[in-house]
């Protein structure tokens, strides 16, 4: 589950609304929307501290292997490496519901393939880059 599921499913067992969370937690209505849709995780850090003091639990709770690895993505790609990510993620989560893969492994098997996703994007942005926008010069 990842966090905007998690976070939709504490406020509702608390019988609370999206606007009552977005004023305790200093956001705004549309930015918790875009959480619990999973479209947006917060930029600031306190934002989540205020979140694990309101639900009552822990950031480990909340920011999964697989939150961190959409989070780092959106840090290092913007919005498009971000769906892209979030997408890879929750297809091969897909891949393990049910079976008897251990969290461990399953976190490791997710992580080598959003490496492989940043080195891909990479190879292609030096294969299909015309030389005069290349930032650095390419070998080969």
């Amino acid at each position: 589950m990842l966090f905007g599921e998690k976070i939709r499913e504490l406020r509702i067992n608390r019988g609370l609304t999206q606007e009552i969370i977005a004023e305790k937690i200093g956001v705004t209505a549309r930015s918790y929307q875009n959480y619990e849709a999973c479209r947006l995780y917060p930029k600031k850090n306190d934002v989540y501290g205020r979140l694990v003091k309101l639900f009552g639990v822990k950031l480990d709770y909340l920011i999964t292997d697989e939150d961190q690895c959409i989070i780092d993505a959106h840090a290092q790609g913007g919005m498009r490496a971000m769906k892209d990510v979030q997408k890879l993620v929750k297809e091969v989560g897909a891949l393990f519901a049910g079976g008897t893969l251990p969290l461990e492994d399953k976190n490791l098997v997710i992580k080598a393939i959003v490496e492989q996703y940043w080195e891909t994007r990479q190879r292609n942005r030096d294969k299909f880059t015309p030389k005069k926008y290349r930032k650095t010069p390419v070998a080969g």
